[in-house]
């Protein structure tokens, strides 16, 4: 496996985000299509497949106290920087909340969600005058895919293979790639070139700081820091993970503008990836060289199981996904031995598949805790051969093939949950409307 390819993957898939991925990746879509216009914005209108909108409906929008996919468009409409990606909604001035809060309390602002485009999809539609433009973001979060103005293309990845992104993805596609090749991959990657992944640790432990020290969102990591100064609550390494990781979390889906470090293209993910992985790094006095390491293994084997779970769905990706990419690192951390990371990835796996995705929101910071003490927990089982056996479930024999099942559970298993989840969340936003 080309260490090259796995840098570039990584590069491409561990960003820095300000809120909640999918109301930034709407802000992204509104932000290219405004600056294509020189005109005032008369009307936005957003086209979203079912996961984006059930994802950014009850989330923070950062520095605005609102919630929802429509604050987001506006202010990306108006900022127009898309330059900054998933951080176009990074220091929004009084002036520009001012205009978003206008454009929304005029009615200018349409938001709609497609039921036929199962992937990822975010449509922007912003008139202005005479002029309008259109812009596209499909199957990953960033990927603009077309922009048109006044009905003429101006990009397409469509029409321009020249212009088509690489798939830093494919280099963990395909039946031989084995996550014991991808971890023997890492370890032969020199540790400094693994460095930059350091940032995300800086990053997402700064806002697990602030998430312990203040009662934000649901106040989740901030009450497990007085319960364990109390000591009604142990400090121990399980409990540390579980802090850490829900206090990121409830800056991050409580809507502070805290950067967080994303992975697989979203921001708790990278909070599940990263945090539990650096709680065990700590307690145990890890080198620096071997957390970077252990990083990026949390990183890979999360991208991997994305491959197969999909980007969106109803499946709980920041707590499956991330936390079986977690576990694998933490075990990693505890001995190197492949056989005790597919222990603990299984273990995981067993423990998690069936929790839904019910849309962003401050309730993500418990699931995100659960996910952490599961990740621990399950790398100190398999430390002392603790293995949900293959007859159970959906665990199978290899990691892979279990892998492969917890794909199928999300799709094409969970496509009618997903659907009946969004039916009752709309329900509650046509009743909230109508009180």
């Amino acid at each position: 496996m080309d260490s090259r390819l796995l840098i570039s993957l990584l590069k491409a898939e561990v960003i820095p985000a300000m809120g909640c991925t999918e109301p930034g990746a709407v802000a992204l879509a509104a932000a290219q299509a405004g600056k294509v216009l020189k005109k005032p914005i008369d009307s936005i209108e957003i086209i979203v497949n079912a996961n984006i909108y059930k994802n950014g409906m009850a989330v923070g929008i950062p520095g605005t106290g609102s919630t929802g996919l429509e604050i987001a468009a506006a202010l990306g409409a108006i900022k127009k920087q898309p330059e900054k990606q998933l951080s176009v909604l990074a220091a929004v001035s009084p002036e520009e909340l001012t205009d978003a809060l206008q454009l929304l309390s005029e009615g200018r602002i349409q938001i709609t969600v497609d039921d036929d485009k199962s992937n990822l999809w975010i449509c922007a539609l912003i008139k202005a005058g005479s002029e309008w433009s259109r812009v596209i973001i499909a199957d990953h979060h960033t990927n603009i895919i077309s922009i048109e103005h006044n009905g003429e293309v101006i990009f397409s990845k469509l029409s321009d293979p020249a212009r088509q992104a690489v798939d830093n993805r494919q280099v963990l596609r395909g039946s031989d790639i084995t996550i014991a090749g991808l971890i023997a991959a890492v370890e032969q990657i020199p540790s400094q070139e693994l460095t930059f992944l350091l940032d995300g640790v800086e990053m997402n432990l700064a806002a697990a700081q602030l998430g312990s020290a203040r009662q934000l969102g649901m106040g989740i990591g901030h009450v497990f820091a007085e319960m364990q100064g109390q000591g009604i609550m142990a400090d121990d390494i399980i409990n540390y993970a579980k802090r850490l990781t829900a206090a990121a979390a409830d800056v991050r889906m409580s809507g502070e503008t805290v950067p967080i470090m994303s992975s697989a293209g979203s921001g708790n993910h990278g909070i599940t990836v990263i945090l539990p992985v650096y709680a065990v790094a700590e307690r145990i006095n890890c080198s620096k060289e071997r957390l970077t390491q252990a990083i990026a293994i949390s990183h890979l084997v999360t991208i991997y199981i994305k491959i197969h779970t999909g980007s969106l769905s109803a499946l709980c990706g920041c707590a499956v996904a991330a936390a079986t990419g977690a576990s694998a690192a933490i075990t990693w951390l505890l001995g190197e031995d492949i056989a005790k990371i597919q222990a603990a990835m299984k273990n995981v796996i067993a423990n998690l598949t069936g929790m839904i995705c019910d849309g962003g929101k401050v309730g993500c910071a418990l699931k995100l805790s659960t996910a952490a003490a599961t990740a621990v927990e399950s790398a100190l089982l398999a430390q002392r051969h603790i293995i949900v056996p293959s007859t159970n479930g959906i665990i199978a024999p290899t990691i892979e093939e279990t892998i492969c099942n917890l794909g199928k559970i999300s799709n094409p298993g969970m496509v009618e949950t997903d659907k009946i989840i969004l039916k009752v969340m709309l329900a509650k936003g046509a009743q909230k409307s109508v009180s």
